[in-house]
């Protein structure tokens, strides 16, 4: 029931789902006639525009995305764990399997094995049934890892984890039978904060590895911007609610974790 309800409450808190509250609101204030059935209309309307303007996603995404940026070379460790989040089943009519945005963590994770970082990749994510897809997303990376030229018997798989805390709890078994102390955590630079910290929770000693960063350096606003970038920063953008959107719901995760005593 929780991970139901994780999945689905949220909806009405970002911003898309809360201007559809509020147009709700203004359809039964309008029906009663009330007079104050514009507020709604109005407060959807500056949902969409403040949530949408890329200045804002901006700001909202460096919050957490820079809080642990690489200072230098990463060092070596004994595993990489990549979290799971980055791939679509190869369900017809796709012809293999698929990378989501934040497919950027399977190729990092490749990366990194190839560049001698750690001799293992742990891949581990389940998937959701009533979310669709066949496979678990272990297996899904695993397939796009060995595609990059990572031996088999390099990759270990935990299949079952449907969340972030699932992930480290299932990982740390994994670790403790293996002797392994050290690992990468590869993951999306704006979800590095909370999986880190619940990895660390349970006792392992992870180095943060984000990538599939939204925001790289050239695009923090400056002094220096002309008048265009000035002016189409204040227009409505379909990424920058997207953008947004995702970092709400890392803050929200963030709290209900936190709630439960997992971080």
């Amino acid at each position: 029931m929780f991970l139901f309800l994780s999945k689905i409450l949220p909806l009405f808190v970002y911003p898309l789902g809360l201007a559809c509250v509020l147009m709700v609101v203004a359809l039964g204030l309008g029906w009663r006639r009330s007079r104050w059935r514009w507020v709604p209309v109005l407060g959807a309307l500056l949902v969409l525009l403040i949530a949408s303007n890329p200045w804002v996603s901006g700001v909202l995404a460096r919050s957490l995305e820079w809080r642990y940026l690489p200072d230098g070379e990463l060092p070596e460790a004994e595993a990489i764990v990549l979290l799971g989040g980055a791939t679509r089943p190869a369900d017809p009519p796709r012809p293999m399997v698929d990378v989501t945005e934040a497919g950027d963590r399977v190729f990092y994770a490749a990366k990194l094995y190839k560049d001698g970082k750690a001799p293992l990749i742990i891949a581990t994510g389940g998937r959701i049934g009533w979310m669709g897809g066949s496979t678990p997303e272990a297996m899904d990376m695993a397939q796009l890892l060995e595609f990059m030229g990572v031996p088999s018997e390099d990759i270990i798989l935990e299949p079952e984890a449907l969340n972030t805390y699932q992930n480290a709890v299932n990982t740390r078994q994994i670790l403790e039978e293996r002797g392994i102390n050290k690992v990468l955590l590869v993951t999306t630079a704006s979800h590095t904060p909370r999986s880190l910290a619940i990895f660390q929770r349970q006792q392992i000693e992870a180095i943060p590895a984000p990538t599939d960063f939204s925001q790289a350096q050239r695009d923090s606003p400056s002094r220096n911007e002309s008048p265009q970038s000035v002016l189409y920063g204040l227009l409505p953008d379909l990424e920058a609610l997207n953008i947004t959107t995702k970092t709400i719901k890392e803050y929200i995760g963030i709290v209900v974790y936190r709630l439960r005593g997992w971080l």
